[in-house]
């Protein structure tokens, strides 16, 4: 019982280490607030007029939903996903200044280091994509307080998933400005071939959407791990789905346990 305890308390204090870096850096907080509201305020009220479409003649919405509301989801999970990849920067620098090592030689467990670390930065970002949902009144989307929560602890999987993937990418890049290079050339292209910004009208078939879209970009949207993440939230948030929502739950479930395992192989080598 004294063992867990103390297992307990250095997670937390792990766990703490890393909400007071996040807290302190100004840089991230003034991302985390000035990227919904660029995405949000310019791209999603400059485009809101166009997102309709022509059938036999009459103009009418895609979707259900104007472009505000279809963006709103998808701008949590973009911020979301800088915090969570770019948390990663900070085992770089513990692995640059000796705190890793000062750590991993202390009775603590690797796998509890590894445990607060990420916990840290998935509460992180998490609070991040939190501070999207204040503006949820703004892109027109009104949530009940179920919704809330369920979205806070969907988002809290995710952010931990990306976390752990962060961690992962920490272990092959080894210098500041190769992971950033690298983490900016994973993110944007992942997220705009998730259908992140653009709808596919579930109303038309394989067939169709193949004449609407090259085919190379439906297999990207498909095979993209992104695109489920993001319909799953915006079917808690909007109730729209693209695509079947326990696809997304799983995929975050099984991110959460096999990003874990893998960054745990590489974490303090």
């Amino acid at each position: 019982m004294t063992e867990v305890l103390a297992i307990l308390r250095g997670i937390h204090g792990v766990w703490l280490r890393e909400i007071m870096r996040a807290t302190r850096d100004r840089g991230q907080l003034l991302g985390g607030v000035s990227r919904p509201l660029i995405w949000l305020m310019i791209l999603g009220v400059g485009l809101n007029p166009y997102f309709r479409g022509e059938v036999f003649g009459e103009v009418k919405m895609v979707l259900p939903f104007n472009y505000l509301q279809f963006l709103f989801p998808a701008v949590i999970v973009l911020n979301i996903m800088y915090t969570s990849i770019q948390f990663a920067v900070s085992v770089i620098w513990d692995r640059e200044f000796g705190f890793l090592r000062e750590v991993l030689v202390s009775p603590m467990p690797r796998w509890a280091v590894l445990l607060g670390k990420v916990l840290g930065g998935a509460t992180a970002a998490t609070g991040h994509g939190t501070l999207v949902l204040i503006l949820a009144r703004f892109a027109d989307v009104t949530l009940t307080a179920p919704q809330v929560f369920a979205a806070i602890g969907y988002m809290f999987a995710l952010s931990f998933a990306l976390t752990c993937f962060g961690v992962v990418l920490a272990g092959k890049v080894r210098s500041f400005e190769g992971f950033g290079v690298f983490s900016n050339t994973l993110i944007l292209p992942m997220y705009f071939a998730s259908s992140s910004v653009f709808p596919l009208d579930p109303s038309l078939t394989r067939t169709q959407l193949s004449t609407s879209y090259p085919e190379w970009l439906l297999w990207l949207i498909r095979v993209n791990p992104i695109t489920y993440a993001v319909d799953a939230l915006r079917g808690i948030l909007i109730g729209f789905h693209q695509f079947p929502a326990m696809i997304g739950y799983a995929l975050v479930a099984a991110g959460c346990a096999g990003f874990f395992a893998w960054a745990l192989r590489s974490f303090g080598k």
